[in-house]
């Protein structure tokens, strides 16, 4: 009774930009330190990464400026909104990741945010370099092909 891992996850928060906006070279999964309450308003499915990145902080990696809404029940415990949050990473991927960021153009994108199948909040991160104008004009186009070319599919039979 074996469960298919992917299908346990489930999605928070999704950064659909991030791929069209960079380059994607690498990907980490990562565990983020959240308070009772971000974790309850993160289970109702509200947070924006849209904005967000991550970087280091002395000897830590952290995720700045991701958004989680305040939990409405929570009252005088709440959290803020826009607060660094440590991510949780081996000392080798924290070290990589450090490299990663201090070479020319490399920049470390927060992908999603999901719970695992055990109930774990964690961040998929992303190694990329920001693309060019005409990088997302070729992507642009072949994503469109791509449409085209399925729906004369889909016609032909």
């Amino acid at each position: 009774m074996s469960k298919d891992p992917k299908s346990a996850n489930r999605v928070v928060a999704d950064n659909r930009k991030a791929r069209f906006n960079y380059e994607i070279l690498d990907t980490y999964e990562a565990g983020i330190a959240l308070t009772g309450t971000e974790v309850k308003s993160l289970r109702q499915g509200k947070a924006t990464i849209g904005e967000a990145f991550a970087g280091p902080s002395g000897e830590e990696f952290f995720l700045f400026n991701a958004y989680i809404p305040e939990y409405l029940q929570a009252n005088r415990f709440n959290h803020e909104t826009k607060r660094p949050r440590r991510l949780l990473l081996h000392k080798r991927q924290i070290d990589k990741l450090i490299g990663a960021t201090q070479r020319e153009g490399f920049t470390v994108i927060p992908l999603k945010i999901y719970f695992n199948d055990r109930g774990r909040a964690k961040v998929e991160l992303g190694v990329g370099r920001g693309k060019k104008l005409h990088d997302k004009r070729e992507t642009e186009k072949e994503r469109s092909w791509n449409r085209e070319k399925a729906r004369l599919m889909r016609e032909k039979g």
